[in-house]
């Protein structure tokens, strides 16, 4: 019998004792991030976003994060693009991509909640006086992003409130044919959030065409603002806000 327990959640491979993943809620103990916020074209802004989201600015953040101690997942970094939204007039974030160098994330990210993880080799480091982060697709470099480390404080508080808002995933699965199965916009919180520290400074953001990873499709304009904090938050289970196939 398939057990749906936390101990063994319904996934693939369907064995006891031998899950891909482990079930939500996640929690995750110093998860640090880099986000760099940079405009982009506006039309490009419009081809990717799914029905019932809209952009008030052709505003994208680019994230790279360092999860040393996530249960269920382990330790593992990530990197991606996250777009400012609305849904029925209220603001959210869209979650357009996500790279990372872990398969159980990856596995139940996808399966689960339908975020869109694919392989690759993020990395967030500190580089002397800089906050480095990159994305390798490969033997590619396809993100660099850099920023003054620490060099002026942020307001924990008002981090706190942005990230206890909603954002919104396309979980699109198809069946054994090949015909869709699951088509859903997918709505989580994150929840039980404690940012211990926040900065910002000088930065920078380059992103490179690759066909496998095509962040630049999202080219940059204008790079706008960057912050660096640590935080530790849960990932819960998430609900549907639109079934596409109904």
């Amino acid at each position: 019998m398939i057990s749906k327990n936390r101990e063994n959640p319904f996934g693939m491979p369907v064995l006891q004792g031998n899950p891909a993943y482990t079930g939500a809620p996640n929690r995750f103990i110093g998860r640090e991030y880099f986000i760099i916020s940079y405009r982009t074209d506006e039309d490009a802004i419009k081809r990717i976003l799914p029905k019932g989201l809209e952009a008030p600015e052709p505003i994208v953040k680019y994230e790279f994060m360092k999860m040393p101690d996530s249960y269920g997942f382990g330790d593992f970094c990530e990197s991606g693009q996250v777009i400012p939204v609305t849904y029925e007039g209220k603001p959210g974030s869209y979650v357009h991509s996500m790279f990372l160098n872990c398969h159980p994330p990856i596995a139940g990210g996808r399966e689960i909640w339908g975020f869109p993880k694919k392989t690759a080799a993020p990395k967030l480091e500190i580089d002397c006086d800089t906050l480095l982060g990159t994305l390798d697709y490969g033997k590619v470099r396809v993100a660099t992003g850099t920023m003054g480390y620490k060099f002026k404080e942020l307001d924990k508080l008002k981090l706190q409130e942005a990230l206890g808002g909603q954002n919104f995933l396309v979980k699109s699965i198809p069946s054994v044919d090949g015909t869709p199965a699951i088509c859903q916009l997918v709505r989580y919180y994150m929840t039980e959030i404690d940012v211990k520290w926040a900065f910002t400074g000088p930065c920078a953001l380059e992103l490179h065409s690759h066909a496998m990873a095509p962040v630049n499709e999202l080219p940059i304009r204008e790079v706008l603002s960057a912050s660096h904090f640590l935080a530790d938050l849960t990932l819960p289970y998430a609900e549907v806000a639109i079934d596409y196939l109904k």
